[in-house]
């Protein structure tokens, strides 16, 4: 008896598991931010790093999906800007700034441009450009 329920846990978590990760059917993003909306760790696994120029590639990003910057505080940050800005590596004006290292930033219809302005780092690749539908 207490090997079959050893067995029952074992298959109740596999479950629970693959219902939890399972890629949705609209392919990408981990889960959902608010219930509708996708959760996009921005480089995967390796975080917002350098060389993340080509991660958004080929992702189905919508209005209202939600960016998540992941980094170690005080290295980098996370900096909304212009696309000439993002073009040129260079952050000026009025601009968004996130530094928790932990950054969430949902995204609105159109392209979004987002850049490390740590010294070195847009121009060693800390830089993506995001468009999203509705």
């Amino acid at each position: 008896m207490a090997r079959a329920s050893s067995t029952c846990r074992k298959i109740w978590v596999v479950l629970l598991c693959v219902m939890v990760f399972a890629p949705s059917e609209e392919g990408g993003g981990v889960g959902m931010a608010d219930g509708k909306s996708r959760l996009w760790p921005v480089g995967d696994s390796a975080g917002w790093s350098f060389g993340v120029l080509g991660w958004p590639n080929y992702k189905p990003f919508e209005a209202g999906d939600v960016l998540l910057f992941h980094y170690k505080p005080g290295t980098h940050n996370v900096v909304k800007v212009s696309n000439v800005q993002y073009s040129m590596c260079q952050v000026s004006g009025n601009v968004t700034v996130w530094i928790s290292g932990n950054d969430r930033v949902t995204l609105d219809r159109g392209m979004s441009f987002f850049v490390s302005s740590m010294p070195g780092d847009c121009e060693r690749g800390m830089k993506i450009a995001v468009t999203a539908q509705q």
